[in-house]
């Protein structure tokens, strides 16, 4: 399944096809390398049936070094897919066992290594997770209990209310100069909620590292793959009379696909080209409501996991050098980013999982803990952390509605506790995750954008948490009422903790120019 913030278990393990690390020794049929380190030759057949592997390879910016670099990667047994020069980020295919380690000694690549731990186009399967879709009837009675003014489906909509986002809609709905990108599964743009704020020209499909502009490139692969329409609706739904309403319902929304359509996984390769293309077509926001696979943590000290946060923190450092805001879910693992330890059971999810500890100052959540992204913790109706959410003391920056089965809201048709939105083929659903918190922040940081046009990427984030409404750290956190403390939240100072960082986001706050 695709490791979405709305859908990851603690200890997911999902096995797709043979586990071939990249580190691995020679293989029968494999090229390999001659006395001289050139490549020796190979038989045409051998290297049809060598499976082939992705890379990413970072070096400085200069022409002459990428330059330069190329030839040694051709030298090397291995295939360019795509250069992203303004970054010294090449994606490259080899079926070189050994590339990573030969294209690491290179003059000029600051770190290089595999994005896959299976080879590529394995056999994968998938797992879309508990979606609840809204059955006609219950529509239907939504419609009918609708208040003059709101959406027919606007009762249900909790979350809306906890933030005030209804209340900023009749001031200042948003600027349809305000793009936000979902970076995600891909958007059904053909929703009657969807359509009157979809931007195509700021939309693609990244799948595979190369941008893919032609039409329709960026809807999901399948009605299955719904977790990106889930989280358009979320930010921009359309204030049209039609089902629900978006945080943000007057900003343009627009789609980056990124997940593969054979695993629904998340490859860094993917994601830099996702980052690059949004930097590079005026989006002022991102949502980023994933990891990126395989790895839940990356470690600095494995070469291949460091060259996967180098290459993704470069595409999401260009991105805010353009002027875009990134924001990313905290993550739904109950982890504490900021502990001396965690135990991963789940990496890599392309092959076979192996549990390790890792160091969460150490091993980053990408891109989640990458340098100025904006990491979103979720709550619940009750304004408490929700209970699957990630959080941590100086990692978490702002908490906003993800919703919690065990908190449920009195005043709702439903009596549902998670977040209704749009879903593929013009449907509606509840999901819950931090996935759908980040959602909620980039729509209040979209309102911020268009109150406040001038704006950069730094000044939203501080204008984000300044507008936000404090929430203490809870004398005991035991959400399910079992008797045992799930969490421990730390403070941070006088505005901010570990849970909700500077506090729960604020809609009318963000409307209201100061």
């Amino acid at each position: 399944m695709a490791h979405l913030r709305s859908r990851r278990r603690t200890a997911l393990t999902v096995p797709l096809g043979l586990a071939l690390a990249a580190s691995v020794g020679f293989m029968p049929g494999s090229a390999t390398a001659a006395p001289d380190d050139s490549p020796a030759p190979v038989s045409a057949q051998a290297a049809q049936d060598a499976p082939v592997f992705a890379y990413v390879v970072n070096t400085r910016t200069d022409r002459k070094t990428i330059a330069s670099v190329k030839r040694e990667i051709a030298r090397a047994g291995g295939t360019v897919v795509v250069t992203h020069e303004k970054i010294g980020v090449i994606v490259v295919h080899s079926a070189n066992p050994e590339f990573g380690e030969r294209i690491r000694d290179v003059r000029g690549v600051q770190s290089a290594g595999a994005t896959h731990t299976s080879p590529l186009k394995a056999a994968g399967t998938t797992d879309d997770g508990p979606a609840k879709l809204l059955g006609k009837a219950a529509a239907k009675s939504l419609k009918q209990q609708a208040a003059p003014g709101d959406e027919p489906m606007e009762a249900d909509q909790w979350d809306l209310r906890a933030i005030g986002a209804d209340k900023a809609a009749k001031i200042n709905p948003g600027s349809k100069k305000v793009t936000v990108a979902v970076i995600d599964t891909g958007i059904d743009d053909t929703h009657p909620d969807l359509a009157p704020n979809f931007s195509a020209a700021q939309s693609a499909s990244c799948v595979g590292g190369k941008a893919d502009t032609s039409a329709g490139a960026w809807r999901p692969a399948s009605k299955d793959s719904y977790h990106g329409t889930h989280v358009a609706g979320e930010i921009a739904a359309a204030r049209n009379g039609v089902g629900v309403a978006g945080v943000a319902p007057g900003v343009k929304v627009a789609g980056i696909k990124v997940a593969d359509p054979i695993d629904e996984l998340f490859y860094p390769e993917n994601v830099v080209c996702a980052f690059v293309f949004a930097a590079e077509h005026s989006v002022e926001i991102t949502n980023n409501s994933y990891y990126v696979d395989p790895w839940l943590y990356n470690c600095k000290d494995d070469p291949d996991q460091k060259a996967i946060l180098d290459a993704v923190n470069r595409a999401q450092l260009y991105a805010q050098k353009k002027g875009t805001l990134n924001l990313a879910s905290a993550g739904n693992s109950n982890h504490d980013l900021d502990s001396d330890a965690i135990v991963d059971a789940s990496s890599p999810n392309d092959s076979t999982p192996v549990s390790r500890t890792i160091d969460p100052h150490e091993c980053l959540d990408v891109p989640t803990q990458l340098p100025g992204v904006v990491t979103v913790s979720a709550t619940g109706v009750k304004d408490l952390k929700s209970i699957y959410s990630s959080y941590g003391k100086g990692v978490v920056d702002i908490a906003a509605p993800g919703g919690d089965k065990f908190q449920i809201p009195a005043d709702t048709p439903s009596k549902n506790g998670r977040i209704l939105s749009t879903m593929p083929g013009g449907e509606y659903g509840w999901l819950q995750g931090t996935s759908m918190a980040s959602p909620h922040a980039a729509g209040v940081a979209a309102l911020i954008k268009s109150t406040h046009p001038e704006a950069g990427p730094a000044e939203l984030q501080r204008l984000l948490k300044k507008q936000a409404d404090r929430i203490d750290c809870p004398s005991a956190y035991d959400p399910d009422g079992d008797g045992d403390i799930d969490a421990v939240c730390q403070s941070g100072g006088k505005h901010k903790n570990g849970f909700y960082g500077s506090g729960l986001v604020d809609a009318l706050d963000a409307v209201k120019k100061k």
